[in-house]
């Protein structure tokens, strides 16, 4: 898909893999909504790019499908959606103090897995409207999801979050088989440990304990990375119903 003028909504555009992906579709000529939590920087973000910032709370099913429909009145229409926001914790099944609580188990799932679905599946149906961008493909619109390489690794702790996670990964052929009759594409990104506001305050010895394992290079992902793969997934139609790993060659031991 042509990335030039193509209306664009960035959920967790605000900072990290989000703010750089919104950026580099706005530097290529997209038009971008930025979508994020109302105490983010998404204002500032959006301003910098000329885009559109409308605050949300993924957690807010309902006010999601709100704030997503105001954006796509905003852009004129919708054919690329980018999801970067979720979260998640570190308890054992088993630990000292009893079983893992299904409270915060649920919680992450509904944020990551939940939120995430919630905004593909309302996505989709405002990219159906669209004309195909190319009538001999009949390209409609692009999702692209944020899945983790705890997805397939996770840590001692991470139970949870792997578990969110994996189901990010796991859905995107199944939607992608889905949504393909529409001409909408799907995939997921699994990045390894990247430099955002998660790990900013790590120190440079952590940071270099964390990635020793990666093939190379042996550092921290940068944001600007992970907006360049989510554009080479826009750019080329034959990426589809995947979950493509960003990870230096990384495989997390299980600490």
């Amino acid at each position: 898909m042509e990335i030039k003028g193509k209306k664009t909504v960035v959920f967790g555009g605000a900072s990290g893999m989000g703010r750089a992906s919104a950026e580099l579709l706005a530097a290529r000529g997209a038009v971008v909504a930025v979508l994020d939590r109302p105490e983010s920087a998404g204002a500032e973000v959006a301003a910098a790019i000329g885009g559109s910032f409308h605050p949300v709370d993924i957690m807010d099913f309902d006010g999601t499908e709100r704030a997503l429909a105001t954006a796509v009145d905003s852009l004129g229409g919708l054919h690329i959606s980018i999801t970067t926001a979720g979260g998640g914790s570190v308890r054992r099944t088993l630990g000292n103090k009893g079983p893992h609580d299904l409270e915060t188990f649920r919680r992450i799932l509904d944020l990551n897995t939940v939120a995430t679905f919630n905004i593909n599946r309302l996505a989709a149906e405002h990219m159906s409207r669209n004309e195909p961008e190319d009538p001999d493909t009949g390209e409609r619109g692009v999702i692209i999801n944020t899945s983790s390489i705890a997805a397939f690794e996770g840590q001692i702790g991470q139970v949870a979050y792997s578990a969110a996670k994996a189901a990010i990964a796991g859905m995107s052929l199944t939607m992608a088989r889905d949504l393909g009759s529409f001409g909408i594409r799907v995939l997921a990104i699994a990045p390894s440990l990247f430099d955002t506001g998660a790990t900013g305050k790590i120190s440079e010895e952590t940071r270099a304990a964390l990635v020793r394992d990666a093939a190379f290079p042996q550092r921290l992902g940068r944001p600007e990375e992970y907006a360049k793969l989510a554009l080479a997934i826009v750019d080329n139609p034959m990426l589809n119903g995947q979950c493509l790993r960003l990870d230096a060659g990384q495989r997390f031991g299980p600490r």
